[in-house]
């Protein structure tokens, strides 16, 4: 199958209405990040302020994880892309139903054919179920890398949940110092970007 470019994907799925959510969403948080990425992370869907902007993680969990991403020299920026399962914000922000994650779930699927990232991070019980296993426990399993055919998968805390529960940042936070050791091994692209200027090696 000819899979669309990045372009008409996002043009074609800014006017989706495969499911209920496109009748109450302000935007479409498409996704956002470097379409050359080798590593993809995907949360569950939009709040308030992706939805008010149309980009993903863009409230206060996204500045988590941008801090978190910083400090082991990823960001949107220049090396990973960021999406989610589902593109529309489920109303008060209530987990996507299954019907809503299967409807959407094939712009996903276009993304990662085009980008084809050497690895993927769940960010949340909903993604990493979806992607990883139906039956994954975050807070047993989080950190751990599964090859799912030849692309490694690891589900972490998402950040809205370690604003909830501070606590389990050090965890959250020894999830992205594994994924940093893992992109050194397998990904041969990435380069490194830290806030102060200074970059990291590359992979391989």
């Amino acid at each position: 199958m000819e899979h669309r470019g990045w372009d008409d994907l996002r043009r074609d799925c800014l006017q989706c209405r495969r499911c209920g959510l496109a009748a109450t969403r302000n935007n479409v948080a498409f996704g956002a990040g470097r379409q050359d990425a080798e590593v993809l992370f995907v949360g569950e869907g939009p709040g308030e302020n992706e939805d008010l902007q149309g980009e993903p993680f863009v409230g206060r969990g996204g500045q988590l994880l941008d801090k978190m991403l910083a400090a082991v020299g990823l960001s949107r920026e220049h090396n990973v892309y960021i999406a989610n399962i589902v593109k529309c914000r489920p109303p008060k922000n209530r987990d996507p139903l299954p019907e809503e994650q299967e409807a959407c779930i094939g712009w996903l699927r276009e993304q990662y054919a085009l980008l084809r990232p050497k690895i993927v991070v769940c960010l949340g019980r909903i993604a990493a179920c979806r992607l990883i296993a139906p039956d994954f426990k975050v807070t047993r399993q989080h950190g751990q890398f599964f090859d799912k055919g030849g692309t490694l998968m690891m589900g972490t805390f998402h950040p809205a949940a370690l604003l909830r529960t501070p606590a389990q940042k050090p965890e959250g936070f020894a999830d992205f110092l594994a994924l940093r050791e893992k992109i050194g091994q397998v990904c041969e692209h990435t380069v490194l970007v830290y806030p102060d200027g200074g970059e990291g090696g590359t992979g391989g």
